[in-house]
Protein backbone atom coordinates (compact mmCIF):
# COMPACT_ATOMS: atom_id res chain seq x y z
CA UNK A 1 0.00 0.00 0.00
CA UNK A 2 1.62 3.49 -1.01
CA UNK A 3 -0.91 6.27 -1.34
CA UNK A 4 -0.45 9.84 -2.39
CA UNK A 5 -1.55 12.65 -0.57
CA UNK A 6 -4.68 14.75 -1.88
CA UNK A 7 -5.10 11.76 -3.72
CA UNK A 8 -8.76 9.59 -2.74
CA UNK A 9 -8.73 5.77 -2.59
CA UNK A 10 -11.26 2.93 -2.48
CA UNK A 11 -9.60 0.89 0.69
CA UNK A 12 -11.40 -2.89 1.16
CA UNK A 13 -10.61 -6.21 2.40
CA UNK A 14 -13.07 -9.30 3.28
CA UNK A 15 -12.69 -12.11 5.45
CA UNK A 16 -10.65 -15.00 4.73
CA UNK A 17 -12.64 -17.57 2.86
CA UNK A 18 -15.55 -14.63 2.78
CA UNK A 19 -16.22 -15.90 6.42
CA UNK A 20 -18.42 -12.98 8.75
CA UNK A 21 -16.04 -10.46 9.93
CA UNK A 22 -19.27 -9.06 11.68
CA UNK A 23 -21.60 -11.16 13.98
CA UNK A 24 -23.81 -8.83 16.25
CA UNK A 25 -24.51 -4.71 15.82
CA UNK A 26 -21.60 -3.86 18.62
CA UNK A 27 -18.80 -5.55 16.26
CA UNK A 28 -19.96 -2.68 13.50
CA UNK A 29 -20.26 -0.24 16.04
CA UNK A 30 -16.34 -0.89 17.35
CA UNK A 31 -15.06 -1.21 13.83
CA UNK A 32 -16.52 2.14 13.14
CA UNK A 33 -15.14 3.71 16.30
CA UNK A 34 -11.36 1.94 15.47
CA UNK A 35 -11.66 3.84 11.71
CA UNK A 36 -11.90 6.84 14.02
CA UNK A 37 -9.52 6.45 16.57
CA UNK A 38 -6.87 5.03 13.98
CA UNK A 39 -7.61 6.42 10.47
CA UNK A 40 -9.44 10.23 11.27
CA UNK A 41 -6.13 11.25 12.59
CA UNK A 42 -4.14 10.46 9.40
CA UNK A 43 -6.42 10.82 6.34
CA UNK A 44 -10.08 12.27 5.41
CA UNK A 45 -13.13 9.96 6.04
CA UNK A 46 -15.24 10.33 2.70
CA UNK A 47 -17.72 7.75 3.11
CA UNK A 48 -18.25 3.88 4.45
CA UNK A 49 -20.16 0.48 4.12
CA UNK A 50 -19.81 -2.56 6.63
CA UNK A 51 -21.27 -5.51 5.30
CA UNK A 52 -21.32 -8.82 6.76
CA UNK A 53 -18.10 -10.55 5.75
CA UNK A 54 -16.39 -7.29 4.45
CA UNK A 55 -15.57 -3.24 4.47
CA UNK A 56 -15.25 -0.62 2.34
CA UNK A 57 -14.08 3.06 2.93
CA UNK A 58 -12.95 6.08 0.38
CA UNK A 59 -10.62 8.31 2.02
CA UNK A 60 -8.70 11.49 1.07
CA UNK A 61 -4.83 10.65 1.97
CA UNK A 62 -3.13 13.66 3.96
CA UNK A 63 0.36 14.61 4.37
CA UNK A 64 -0.07 12.66 7.82
CA UNK A 65 -1.10 9.90 5.37
CA UNK A 66 2.36 9.44 3.58
CA UNK A 67 4.68 10.08 6.95
CA UNK A 68 6.67 6.76 7.05
CA UNK A 69 7.36 5.77 10.24
CA UNK A 70 9.89 2.27 11.01
CA UNK A 71 8.17 -0.88 12.33
CA UNK A 72 9.59 -3.78 14.27
CA UNK A 73 11.01 -5.23 10.93
CA UNK A 74 13.15 -2.21 10.41
CA UNK A 75 11.28 -1.36 7.19
CA UNK A 76 9.61 1.92 6.95
CA UNK A 77 5.90 2.02 6.32
CA UNK A 78 3.51 4.84 5.57
CA UNK A 79 1.15 5.62 8.77
CA UNK A 80 -1.71 5.55 6.98
CA UNK A 81 -0.54 1.51 6.00
CA UNK A 82 0.70 0.67 10.00
CA UNK A 83 -2.89 2.46 11.10
CA UNK A 84 -4.99 -0.10 9.19
CA UNK A 85 -2.36 -2.71 9.89
CA UNK A 86 -3.28 -2.23 13.44
CA UNK A 87 -7.05 -1.54 12.98
CA UNK A 88 -7.61 -5.23 11.86
CA UNK A 89 -4.78 -7.05 13.94
CA UNK A 90 -6.48 -5.13 17.04
CA UNK A 91 -9.90 -5.67 15.56
CA UNK A 92 -9.63 -10.02 14.70
CA UNK A 93 -7.72 -10.19 18.34
CA UNK A 94 -11.23 -9.09 19.93
CA UNK A 95 -13.45 -11.33 17.37
CA UNK A 96 -11.04 -13.87 18.37
CA UNK A 97 -11.80 -13.34 22.23
CA UNK A 98 -15.26 -12.94 21.55
CA UNK A 99 -15.71 -15.83 19.48
CA UNK A 100 -13.18 -18.22 21.44
CA UNK A 101 -11.62 -18.33 17.81
CA UNK A 102 -7.77 -18.52 16.66
CA UNK A 103 -5.96 -17.28 13.25
CA UNK A 104 -6.50 -14.47 11.25
CA UNK A 105 -9.71 -12.92 10.08
CA UNK A 106 -9.04 -11.29 7.29
CA UNK A 107 -7.24 -11.51 4.06
CA UNK A 108 -3.80 -11.10 3.95
CA UNK A 109 -3.33 -7.81 1.87
CA UNK A 110 -5.81 -5.14 1.74
CA UNK A 111 -7.04 -3.77 -1.52
CA UNK A 112 -6.33 -0.42 -2.31
CA UNK A 113 -7.38 1.38 -5.37
CA UNK A 114 -7.02 5.25 -6.53
CA UNK A 115 -10.02 7.35 -7.81
CA UNK A 116 -8.42 10.22 -9.45
CA UNK A 117 -9.59 9.02 -12.86
CA UNK A 118 -12.30 10.38 -14.74
CA UNK A 119 -14.91 7.75 -16.24
CA UNK A 120 -14.35 7.47 -19.84
CA UNK A 121 -16.94 9.05 -21.89
CA UNK A 122 -18.30 10.58 -18.53
CA UNK A 123 -18.27 13.64 -16.61
CA UNK A 124 -18.43 11.88 -13.26
CA UNK A 125 -15.11 10.80 -11.62
CA UNK A 126 -14.31 7.16 -10.17
CA UNK A 127 -14.76 8.88 -6.56
CA UNK A 128 -18.23 9.96 -7.58
CA UNK A 129 -19.06 6.49 -9.33
CA UNK A 130 -17.39 4.13 -6.38
CA UNK A 131 -19.36 6.31 -3.47
CA UNK A 132 -22.53 5.31 -5.07
CA UNK A 133 -21.15 1.56 -5.42
CA UNK A 134 -20.41 0.77 -2.34
CA UNK A 135 -23.45 2.50 -0.63
CA UNK A 136 -25.69 -0.07 -3.01
CA UNK A 137 -23.66 -2.96 -1.44
CA UNK A 138 -26.59 -4.34 1.38
CA UNK A 139 -29.27 -3.87 -1.69
CA UNK A 140 -27.22 -5.97 -3.61
CA UNK A 141 -26.99 -8.85 -0.85
CA UNK A 142 -30.60 -8.08 -0.31
CA UNK A 143 -29.88 -6.95 3.28
CA UNK A 144 -32.44 -4.25 2.90
CA UNK A 145 -34.80 -3.11 0.53
CA UNK A 146 -33.89 0.68 1.25
CA UNK A 147 -30.43 1.95 1.17
CA UNK A 148 -31.42 4.14 4.75
CA UNK A 149 -31.89 1.26 5.85
CA UNK A 150 -28.57 -0.11 6.38
CA UNK A 151 -27.37 1.33 9.28
CA UNK A 152 -23.39 0.44 8.93
CA UNK A 153 -22.85 2.87 5.89
CA UNK A 154 -22.29 6.68 5.59
CA UNK A 155 -25.39 6.88 2.93
CA UNK A 156 -27.68 7.52 6.08
CA UNK A 157 -25.55 10.88 7.10
CA UNK A 158 -25.30 11.75 2.96
CA UNK A 159 -29.53 11.67 3.28
CA UNK A 160 -29.68 13.50 6.36
CA UNK A 161 -30.96 10.35 8.44
CA UNK A 162 -28.68 10.92 11.20
CA UNK A 163 -26.22 13.45 11.39
CA UNK A 164 -22.56 11.56 11.78
CA UNK A 165 -19.64 12.86 12.38
CA UNK A 166 -17.07 10.30 11.18
CA UNK A 167 -16.97 11.21 7.17
CA UNK A 168 -16.24 14.69 5.60
CA UNK A 169 -19.31 15.40 3.70
CA UNK A 170 -18.34 18.82 3.09
CA UNK A 171 -15.00 17.85 0.83
CA UNK A 172 -16.57 14.91 -0.73
CA UNK A 173 -20.19 17.80 -1.79
CA UNK A 174 -16.72 20.01 -3.00
CA UNK A 175 -14.83 17.81 -5.26
CA UNK A 176 -17.38 15.83 -6.67
CA UNK A 177 -20.06 19.28 -7.03
CA UNK A 178 -23.12 17.08 -5.87
CA UNK A 179 -24.91 18.06 -2.91
CA UNK A 180 -27.20 16.95 -0.26
CA UNK A 181 -30.40 16.81 -2.29
CA UNK A 182 -28.74 15.37 -5.17
CA UNK A 183 -27.88 12.40 -3.13
CA UNK A 184 -31.51 12.28 -2.33
CA UNK A 185 -33.05 12.44 -5.20
CA UNK A 186 -30.98 9.54 -6.08
CA UNK A 187 -33.37 6.23 -5.73
CA UNK A 188 -33.20 4.69 -2.18
CA UNK A 189 -34.24 0.91 -3.60
CA UNK A 190 -30.92 0.89 -4.90
CA UNK A 191 -29.39 -0.13 -8.25
CA UNK A 192 -29.85 -1.80 -11.56
CA UNK A 193 -27.02 -4.14 -12.06
CA UNK A 194 -26.59 -2.12 -15.44
CA UNK A 195 -26.26 1.42 -13.28
CA UNK A 196 -23.78 -0.95 -10.89
CA UNK A 197 -21.84 -2.16 -13.89
CA UNK A 198 -21.42 1.89 -14.40
CA UNK A 199 -20.26 2.90 -11.38
CA UNK A 200 -17.56 0.01 -11.47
Amino acid sequence: MNLYPEEFYHIYNRGNNSQPIFFKEDNYLFFIKKIRDQLSPVSEIISYCLMPNHFHLIIKATENSIATRNTFGGKPMQEFAYRIGILLSSYSQAINKQNSTSGSLFQQKTKVKILSEQVEGKKESYLEHCFFYIHNNPIRAKLVSKLKDWPYSSWPDYTGKQNGTLCNKALFFDCTGLNENDIAGWHDEGFSEAEVKRFY
